[in-house]
């Protein structure tokens, strides 16, 4: 067997931007040939693929699966919003998100997870299906919600087909009572989550930095009205009441009647529910967030490639 040197593989990565361990891989495979290393690897996939993995990929879509008492969310980026209308790509976010239910909110374990039917992971299938579709790919991230006894209800806002759109929506529900009204009032609450955004559960859960940082420019604020120490204190603390009243979810006010705050409506789906219900945590995932896209001048992308000077 031929030796495979850490240059030889370097030079194949450089050629293909191909992964390292499959460089390796395809030269142990093709006895040290470097171009029948890059007729393997082109075969497999892994060297279109890999060349498209430095393009921006921030359209996509967000899948959500519900399975009793547990729930979980996944987005999968492409970089067109034409391909997040490709069956073979809803059918993988569809399957990522069912697989999700066991990957305990770990990314990394989610890609590792064997792919139905496949013979291989998922983040194997994902290689496969950019090398099929002709665009770069990413498994970009994956959470989940459980209760002991409750249910976790799902809503996705521009729904693309059945669990997959652009927002994804978990809600748990901790409580005894009835199930089909527990999964009617959790599909309401997960509705007034994608609308209002909430960043924290309750006041006790806000970000300790996301809080200082307003208090320290309320406090600010209110000194520019000249006012006293002990005032200027009180006036913090009302405002930093109407800030809980934004970013906390049982403070906000729920979109579904516009009056009441969420609390209240827990309260009262209680009732209705026949025993209490704990707000034991949510999620949402919107499309793209936080991902940085590359605004680029079209025609100098075309001058570029004819070798032209803008």
């Amino acid at each position: 067997m031929a030796e495979i040197s850490a240059a030889l593989v370097k030079e194949l990565r450089e050629k293909t931007g191909a992964g390292m361990m499959d460089c390796k891989k395809a030269l142990t495979e093709n006895a040290g040939d470097i171009e029948q290393a890059v007729d393997w690897l082109r075969k497999k996939g892994l060297a279109s693929a890999a060349k498209k993995s430095g393009r921006v990929a921030s359209e996509g879509l967000v899948g959500v699966a519900v399975e009793g008492t547990r729930g979980a969310a996944v987005e999968v980026n492409s970089e067109t919003d034409f391909v997040a209308r490709n069956d073979k790509f809803q059918g993988f976010v569809s399957a990522a998100a069912s697989l999700a239910l066991g990957a305990g909110g770990d990314v990394e374990a989610l890609k590792a997870t064997a792919y139905p039917g496949a013979g291989h992971s998922v983040a194997e299938e994902l290689t496969k299906l950019i090398a099929t579709i002709g665009e770069n790919m990413v498994l970009r991230r994956t959470a989940g919600l459980s209760v002991s006894d409750g249910v976790v209800a799902a809503y996705v806002h521009n729904q693309a087909s059945p669990g997959l759109g652009k927002i994804g929506v978990l809600v748990a529900l901790e409580s005894s009572g009835d199930k089909a009204k527990l999964a009617a009032f959790g599909k309401q609450l997960a509705m007034h989550v994608a609308a209002a955004n909430p960043q924290a559960l309750e006041p006790k859960d806000v970000d300790t930095s996301a809080l200082e940082r307003e208090r320290a420019v309320l406090s600010e604020q209110a000194r520019a009205s000249g006012k006293p120490e002990e005032i200027i204190a009180k006036m913090v603390e009302g405002r930093l009441r109407k800030f809980y009243e934004e970013v906390c979810l049982l403070e906000q006010v729920y979109v579904i009647d516009g009056e009441s705050r969420v609390k209240a409506a827990v309260a009262a789906a209680a009732k209705d529910a026949g025993a209490p219900i704990k707000v034991a945590g949510f999620l949402r995932l919107q499309l793209g967030e936080g991902i940085e896209k590359k605004e680029g001048d079209f025609a100098a992308e075309v001058a570029a490639a004819a070798g032209v000077k803008a």
